[in-house]
């Protein structure tokens, strides 16, 4: 098990999640509802799961490109979501 990458992918997940949609989702439903339990297992649930079938795509995509493309094309997608943001926001 590398440790390393396991910390790495926590933080990264855990700080990406943090005011989400999803989790205002969570306190949504669990502010509405009489068992919270079942929302935290529920929407848990749904992060471990969305999360596992992004590493099996991950794998499976990394085994048909290499990691320095992939790496090129992530950066040039938060590249023009950035440009979009900044650029072409339109606000009122």
């Amino acid at each position: 098990m590398d440790w390393h990458l396991l910390g790495l992918s926590f933080i990264t997940v855990f700080l990406s999640e943090l005011g989400d949609k999803s989790q205002l989702a969570a306190i949504a439903l669990s502010g509405r509802s009489q068992s919270p339990r079942a929302v935290f297992f529920g929407t848990a649930g749904a992060l471990v799961l969305t999360s596992f079938l992004g590493a099996l795509a991950g794998g499976a995509v990394s085994e048909l490109l290499p990691t320095r493309l992939l790496k090129a094309i992530a950066a040039v997608g938060f590249a023009i979501l950035a440009i979009r943001l900044l650029f072409f926001n339109n606000e009122e």
